[in-house]
């Protein structure tokens, strides 16, 4: 019996010895003729392959028996299939690199695979290649060099990408994709830069589709769209490792270290199952915001002139930018009882900096952890479980200057893929955690130390003493303010002393915005989506059907959300269908899409896309495009339900089951979200001294009609190719979303409503503030053009050279309360030069953008950008024998510090070294 069962196992070990296959061989550049160090080889449709070593040499043993095919491929270059034959066969393959950039295959233009050249609208394109390449601190930031694209930076680690103008920090117009899951806060609307994000080790492409995108990808698809994926554990396998660390450099700040750590281990068990997990950790200084300019007011402009703290011919309503607490303020007359001696002048309260309030400590930490299984023991069917998670600390600058402390995100995907499906839902939940309010910190520990009864009730008792005794030391009027401020002053809490350390924690750890700055949050959404392409079910043409839906669930117990007495809740739906058509041998290709989404609370929208692409010349390296396409993007959760005391107005969300939801006590009247709505005065008329009712709308829908002509050829120029991309676009804009100001007053039956100087003195003296979500009656419209050169030139340089214009129009006389808010340059210009491999193992790229001045537009601060020009270079060399490569590179090299926006802290340089092993 025992000598049977031997005999059994002896055969079938025999049977799994012979059944496999050994697979040697060499991969090169087709061009160069040099190795190709991590090039995939793969059993075509099966997870099982290999990669070069940095000798471009593989070995790969499979239990398939010939004949199979492999497929080998590298990221730039076009992959090409071998047959197999036999066991123990040697392959050498040589790859050819990609034409241009033009021949890059991108999926989301249409959700199908194309090169970009017949891609029917424009789009931007980098993959982890070009992450080697980049001279920009992080991938995040290299996505700045792409045509057409803006990156406004809150902070070191808060980046707010955006297309096409209408940028804010706060950009709900632009929506970011990581393998499908929306990377928005649940309650910011908008991504917080790249928090949830991926590692920079385990990206695979980024692609950007500036423009609307409704058609295709739902309501907030309006200015444009990022989809990031990431690799898959089936394709990139191993353990790959990233240190990078340096120093940023602010002449505010001085010279601070950083470091940013990451790590990937993905695993294939067998040909089903496959895990991977990344990890990332940043830390560092943020950069200080230090502008103590004085200003109007919040969402206001600058004051000519600069006013230090302790000046006695400063400004005694001094409002500083990055100064919070002196936003308090009253006339004083009006305050004494209206006493003739005192004077007839407005005083604010001596507030914090900046410097005082945020501990500018940076931090991001990443985690992202995900299973794949494919049942069949290939790709045509695959289900994965995604999870991410991130925390950290970082600045966000929106009608006030946040800090994000402990701030925590979190997201999980169960998704099911097919070669021609897939269907996915995922879980968004935040927590704010010890996350708070600059402005309401500074506000709240001024009234903890010195309520502003007190303070200013010492500031007028100074003034009133002074002047009752005859002035005996016949002081100026200046220095009469001077001395009140003094002995109201007395006692304040200085920063870094116990006492101010005792307030600010008391009060950053309370969520009542009357006595505390805590920003308390939990929300979250359930969203579901899915896509059937039915190509191998009609053969006349490309046929693609899909939907989603998403449930809202806001949860910020009142501090930001009228939803103090439970969470809100309402959902959202979305279908589409997309046919494709190629014509003439393959030359004319016609792209036609409509998509139908409904709010809970709003009517339904449709939004069609039609695009015709033509390929000219013999080989159809000469394509134009034109595009007609509508988008919409639904009011978001903050412009139907937010409720918040900004300190200088109420800012209030217009969805109908909001208006009697928000109410305030204001000097002891209560007024509503509905009193702004149906009898608000603008504050436009009130400011130039003709007070206009305004009856306001509610927040709808906002729609873009957009029209795209296009351009895109490779040019031979000798051995090489000559890549253009020209595009131009003119969009227009209606119901477009804004912020009107409504000046309400509270006690309307007190005032003569036919007496225009009583009325225009007690909206100016007795009145609430309201910051009110609705719809502009303007026409907005903009255009712009974008012009992408990139080419070899000197025997394997790489040169890229980028152009954009962007304009906008707007009737400002149809609605004078409006502003659009464009807030991007009319000029930009980007260029790259660099080579990836100028002698053995050596590379290096310099990158350049210049943009010209503009002016922006916030709730928070006005003012104009100065024009910029910046200047990044790294250099790079690879160690084969022990998988690394070593990288140094700095960022604005010129050391002239530049700011993204009014209020927000300058950038300065930023110099780095890494290492990375087997990536």
């Amino acid at each position: 019996m025992m000598n049977r069962l031997l005999l059994v196992a002896f055969a079938l070990c025999s049977s799994l010895m012979f059944s496999q296959t050994t697979i040697t061989g060499t991969v090169s550049d087709a061009t160069l003729g040099g190795p190709l160090p991590g090039a995939n080889i793969k059993v075509s449709r099966k997870a099982v392959g290999t990669t070069t070593d940095f000798d471009g040499k593989f070995i790969l043993t499979v239990t398939d028996t010939p004949p199979f095919t492999i497929e080998v491929s590298l990221i730039g270059y076009q992959t090409k299939s071998v047959e197999i034959t036999k066991n123990n066969q040697a392959v050498e393959v040589s790859l050819s690199e990609n034409a241009t950039s033009l021949d890059e295959v991108v999926v989301s233009a249409s959700r199908t695979p194309e090169r970009i050249m017949e891609s029917p609208v424009t789009i931007e394109r980098f993959d982890s290649r070009a992450i080697k390449n980049t001279a920009s601190a992080s991938y995040y930031d290299a996505i700045e060099n792409l045509k057409g694209v803006d990156i406004n930076s809150g902070g070191l680690t808060f980046k707010s990408v955006n297309t096409r103008g209408f940028a804010t920090f706060g950009n709900e117009r632009f929506i970011q994709l990581v393998d499908g899951m929306d990377n928005a806060s649940p309650a910011l609307n908008f991504a917080v830069g790249n928090l949830l994000g991926m590692s920079e080790l385990d990206v695979q492409s980024v692609e950007v589709l500036p423009g609307a995108a409704s058609a295709l990808y739902g309501a907030n698809a309006f200015n444009g769209i990022m989809l990031m994926r990431s690799k898959s554990p089936f394709d990139d396998q191993g353990i790959s490792v990233g240190f990078k660390t340096g120093i940023t450099s602010q002449e505010a700040a001085g010279d601070n270290g950083f470091y940013d750590v990451g790590i990937r281990l993905a695993h294939v068990f067998d040909d089903k199952f496959a895990a991977k997990v990344s990890f990332n950790h940043f830390t560092g200084e943020e950069w200080h915001a230090t502008d103590y300019r004085n200003t109007n007011g919040v969402g206001r402009t600058y004051k000519p002139g600069f006013r230090e703290i302790g000046n006695l011919n400063s400004d005694i309503v001094y409002d500083g930018v990055n100064v919070y607490g002196d936003e308090v303020a009253t006339n004083i007359r009006d305050a004494s009882g209206g006493l003739g001696f005192v004077p007839d002048q407005r005083v604010s309260r001596t507030g914090y900096n900046e410097n005082d309030l945020i501990d500018y400590s940076a931090k991001s930490i990443k985690f992202n952890g995900a299973l794949h299984y494919r049942p069949l023991g290939n790709d045509r069917l695959e289900f994965i479980w995604n999870s991410k998670f991130g925390t950290g600390n970082t600045i966000y600058q929106g009608l006030n200057r946040y800090s994000l402390r402990n701030f925590f995100m979190e997201q999980h995907k169960l998704e099911v893929r097919g070669k021609n499906f897939f269907v996915r839902g995922y879980y968004a939940g935040e927590d704010a955690g010890d996350s708070y309010d600059t402005r309401f910190a500074a506000i709240n520990v001024n009234n903890r130390w010195k309520s502003n009864t007190d303070w200013f009730g010492q500031y007028i008792g100074t003034i009133a003493g002074i002047s009752l005794a005859g002035n005996p030391q016949n002081l100026s009027l200046d220095q009469i303010h001077q001395e009140a401020r003094n002995v109201a002053d007395n006692g304040r809490a200085l920063p870094g002393s116990a006492e101010f350390n005792r307030y600010f924690n008391e009060v950053i750890a309370d969520p009542d915005v009357t006595t505390g700055a805590r920003l308390k949050d939990n929300t979250n959404y359930y969203h579901a989506d899915a896509n059937l392409n039915l190509r191998d079910y009609i053969d006349w043409a490309e046929v693609q059907f899909g939907g989603s839906f998403r449930q809202y669930n806001l949860n910020s117990s009142g501090t930001i959300y009228t939803d103090s007495d439970g969470p809100i809740s309402f959902n959202e739906f979305g279908l589409y269908t997309q046919i494709q058509k190629k014509m003439m041998d393959d030359r004319l290709k016609f792209t036609g899409s409509i998509r139908y989404d409904k709010s809970q609370n709003f009517e339904g929208n449709f939004s069609p896309r039609v695009s015709l692409a033509y390929a000219a010349g013999e080989t159809k390296d000469h394509n134009f495009r034109v595009s007609f396409q509508t988008g919409f993007r639904n009011p978001t959760t903050q412009d139907q339900y937010i409720g918040l005391d900004t300190g200088a107005s109420f800012l209030i969300g217009t969805a109908a089951d909001n208006l009697d939801r928000f109410t305030k006590t204001v000097n002891g009247f209560e007024v509503t979200a509905r009193h702004a709505i149906e009898r608000g005065y603008s504050a436009n008329s009130v400011e130039t001294g003709s007070p206009e009712m305004v009856n306001t709308s509610l927040v709808s829908p906002e729609q873009v009609t957009a029209f795209e002509v296009g351009y895109r050829s490779a040019i031979p120029t000798g051995k090489n190719k000559l890549s253009i991309d020209l595009s131009a676009y003119y969009n227009m804009y209606d119901n477009f979303i804004a912020t009107k100001d409504v000046l309400v007053l509270l006690d309307p039956s007190g005032v003569d409503q036919n007496d225009s100087a009583a009325l225009l003195g007690a909206l100016r003296n007795q009145s609430a503030l309201f910051s009110v979500k609705t719809n502009s009656v303007a026409e907005v419209s903009s255009y712009g053009v974008g012009l992408g050169l990139s080419t070899k030139v000197f025997n394997g340089f790489n040169a890229s050279l980028n152009y954009t214009w962007s304009k906008f129009d707007f009737d400002q006389a149809s609605d004078p309360d409006f502003e659009a808010g464009f807030n991007t340059p009319e000029h930009k210009v980007k260029a790259q030069f660099g080579h990836p491999n100028l002698f053995e193992n050596f590379g290096f790229n310099i990158s350049a953008r210049w943009q010209n001045d503009f002016y922006w537009e916030s709730t928070f601060l006005e003012g104009t950008v100065d024009a910029r020009t910046v200047l990044d270079a790294q250099v790079n060399y690879s160690v084969p024998s022990i998988k690394s490569v070593f990288k140094v590179g700095g960022t604005n090299l010129t050391g002239q510090e530049y700011l993204s926006a009014p209020g927000v802290g300058a950038i300065g340089s930023q110099y780095f070294v890494s290492w990375t092993i087997n990536n």
